[in-house]
């Protein structure tokens, strides 16, 4: 009876022990595979500010769907420690896709580089089609409360009025020490513009000095809005909400996505990782004959070749653009940039 009573116990044993090394190769088989660093994160807005990126870093890149399928097919696309995807345009997109990403459990972002980059329209007088930005600080146009001109009942060409329920999303102060750096990278690149700009500046302001010179790369502030602007009235606005924000310098350039990325980069704390680059490919004015009807009553997109509004600059500002971020993008990776 007793030996009867060892018997079993051996067998419930052994049955255990089957039962324990059949779990761990159930679990070792499936595992959760290890997260792929990325050392930068590039986010482009549009496709054709992708085109240069996607030609030196991303050849034969493994492809990701992130989150929901975008609309148009964007994908994450990774190799050799590099990402990128095209957030799409306006702040919405740019939230969602930035988001979707920096969450995916696929990926590690703790240390990587995280650099924003496309086109914008630019300061008169100030800047020129043609220059390159190097952003530390941004702020959302669309927040506060906006007048119409026409119903403002003092003599004012400021329409825009704070509100403090909106100040945490407001703006962004980009890390001085990153864009310290990474200026001091940059700033003597020499951007290249084309002679039908140069024409195109001069006939719209009366032959200007300021309006032909040579472009460069500069820092200062820019602003995110989903409308489009340009004009005196919502240039005012611009120019006033810099100075009213304090933002550390002036305000050269409109655009729409990076201040949306900068909230969604604070709130996972990676802020100090982020760097913006942006090009002039028009001006925040109406120059010379253009009035909004004449420039915005056809649906010509931003990219056609026969929208008045930049000229023929687009092309030849986005390799002046790739050029800046690739010296930025090949110093971290080197370990001549650190954050």
């Amino acid at each position: 009876m007793l030996s009867f009573v060892i018997i079993t116990a051996m067998k419930k044993r052994f049955i255990t022990f089957v039962l324990i090394l059949i779990a761990c190769f159930t679990l070792s088989a499936h595992a959760v595979p290890e997260k792929k660093d990325i050392k930068v994160l590039i986010l482009p807005k549009m496709d054709s500010e992708a085109d240069d990126y996607r030609k030196v870093y991303f050849e034969g890149a493994d492809e990701y769907d992130i989150g929901a399928p975008h609309e148009k097919g964007f994908k994450l696309y990774v190799k050799d420690g590099l990402a990128m995807t095209v957030t799409g345009e306006g702040k919405t997109n740019a939230t969602v896709t930035a988001m979707s990403v920096l969450t995916d459990p696929r990926f590690n972002f703790s240390d990587a580089l995280i650099l924003s980059t496309g086109c914008a329209g630019s300061v008169p007088v100030t800047t020129v089609m043609g220059d390159i930005f190097v952003a530390t600080s941004v702020f959302d146009y669309d927040l506060g409360h906006h007048a119409d001109p026409r119903e403002m009942t003092e003599d004012s060409t400021v329409t825009w009025f704070h509100c403090p329920d909106y100040d945490n999303s407001a703006v962004v102060y980009l890390s001085k020490g990153l864009t310290d750096r990474v200026f001091e990278l940059v700033k003597d690149i020499k951007p290249e513009t084309t002679p039908v700009t140069r024409t195109f500046m001069a006939h719209a302001f009366d032959n200007a000095e300021w309006a032909t010179r040579d472009p460069v790369v500069m820092k200062g502030t820019t602003s995110s809005g989903d409308n489009f602007f340009k004009g005196k009235y919502d240039l005012a606005n611009a120019l006033y909400m810099a100075e009213f924000y304090n933002c550390p310098d002036p305000y050269v350039a409109a655009e729409m996505e990076d201040v949306a990325i900068g909230v969604a980069l604070k709130r996972l704390g990676l802020l100090d990782h982020y760097v913006v680059i942006r090009t002039s490919v028009n001006m925040l004015v109406f120059m010379g004959d253009a009035t909004p009807e004449n420039s915005w009553s056809t649906e010509l997109s931003f990219e056609s070749d026969e929208n008045t509004e930049k000229a023929d600059i687009y092309p030849t500002a986005m390799k002046s653009l790739f050029e800046v971020g690739r010296v930025i993008i090949d110093s971290y990776l080197d370990g001549s940039l650190v954050l």
